[in-house]
């Protein structure tokens, strides 16, 4: 596939399945390295969960939302430990905020969100389809602590990876005319 192509035909898959093979996860890994990086900062960490990990995230989203609601109701809490298991991969994407003088934190946060569409699109490439989840899990002091996150790194999502299952939703057409502006 194309990088256009690629691109034009992306659409996030919720239902995912299977596996990701070793060699694919690799390529993944080193297509979002290519994104925009001014000074050449690496501003990106990413944690590969995958297996019985997927487990181990559900119980630590869990364990977040219980200390800010201990009254949650056992079946959102069955919920949130599954979540995690909705696809055999999730990558979790942070920004790696550095001090420069010359490149302010949005721009290391905008790379980091570049380095995230960067691996969605190579996992298309290569067959496989994604989803890109926020939600309060990925602002949650008690979830980074737990992933072993730094005070200067800001999580921007969790990016499920898998074998798409079922139909994907149609992708809708866009005009450009629409959103461009010519000045």
């Amino acid at each position: 596939m194309d990088a256009l192509e690629a691109i034009q035909t992306r659409n996030s898959a919720a239902r995912l399945t299977g596996s990701v093979e070793p060699g694919h996860l690799e390529q993944i890994l080193k297509a979002g390295f290519r994104a925009p990086d001014h000074a050449l900062l690496r501003p990106w960490r990413i944690l590969v969960i995958e297996g019985e990990a997927r487990e181990r995230l559900g119980a630590l989203f869990a364990q977040a939302k219980l200390t800010h609601d201990p009254h949650l109701a056992t079946e959102m809490l069955a919920k949130l430990k599954s979540k995690p298991l909705r696809a055999p991969l999730v990558l979790v994407v942070a920004a790696r905020i550095t001090e420069h003088p010359k490149v302010p934190e949005i721009e290391q946060i905008l790379s980091a969100g570049a380095m995230a569409q960067n691996l969605m699109l190579a996992a298309h490439a290569l067959g496989y389809g994604s989803m890109w989840r926020t939600g309060s899990m990925t602002y949650d002091q008690i979830v980074a602590e737990g992933l072993g996150l730094e005070p200067n790194e800001k999580m921007i999502g969790f990016l499920y990876i898998g074998e798409v299952e079922g139909n994907q939703k149609a992708l809708p057409e866009h005009d450009p005319e629409q959103f461009v502006t010519r000045w």
